[in-house]
Parts: structure tokens; C-alpha cells; sequence
């Protein structure tokens, strides 16, 4: 008998505690970004579903073209930030061992 009432206490406690977290993760009425973000000129991103599915029904598949470009320019990139990355790297580490 006393486990059947643990269990229910166990389960309503369970949604107690998922409701108390979710009133913790909502950041927008913790904080009332409302009136901070109006402040400062920005406003918060849209929660309305309909402009994300807008958006979803305007993207399109890249042609062939398109995602060689984009790769080769995203390659590119890579390598320009790895080589300065391994430059200072390089510097940091060989500098103080020349001085």
C-alpha cells in the first residue's frame, strides 16, 4: 500500500520539478527582457512559427555549382584561420626559446 503512494507522490513531484526547471529556463520572464531589450534598440527573435516555416518553403537544394562554391570558399576560409592560428602558435612557443 505505502508503495502506491510513494509512486503517485513520486510522479507529482517528477511534474513539480520539470515546472519548477521550465520557470527557471525562461530566460525572457526572468529577466523581462521586454523592457531592457527596447533599451538598447534590438529587439528579441520572433517565436512565431510561421515565418520559420516562410523561410523553409523559400530554401531550395544548391545546385552542383553552388555547393562547389560554397565549399571551396568555406575550405578557404579554414585554411586561412588554421595557418594564423599555427603562425601565433608557432611564435608563441619558438619566441621566448630564441630569447
Amino acid at each position: 500500500m505505502s508503495e502506491g503512494i510513494s509512486e503517485t507522490e513520486n510522479k507529482s513531484s517528477l511534474k513539480k520539478n520539470k515546472l519548477d526547471l521550465k520557470s527557471k529556463l525562461d530566460i525572457k520572464e526572468k529577466l523581462d527582457l521586454d523592457e531592457m531589450v527596447g533599451d538598447i534598440g534590438v529587439s528579441m527573435p520572433s517565436t512565431d512559427v510561421h515565418e520559420y516555416i516562410r523561410v523553409l518553403k523559400l530554401a531550395r537544394k544548391p545546385s552542383r555549382e553552388e555547393f562547389n562554391m560554397i565549399a571551396k570558399v568555406s575550405l578557404a576560409g579554414i585554411g586561412i584561420i588554421g595557418t594564423i592560428g599555427f603562425v601565433i602558435y608557432a611564435l608563441l612557443t619558438e619566441l621566448p626559446k630564441a630569447l
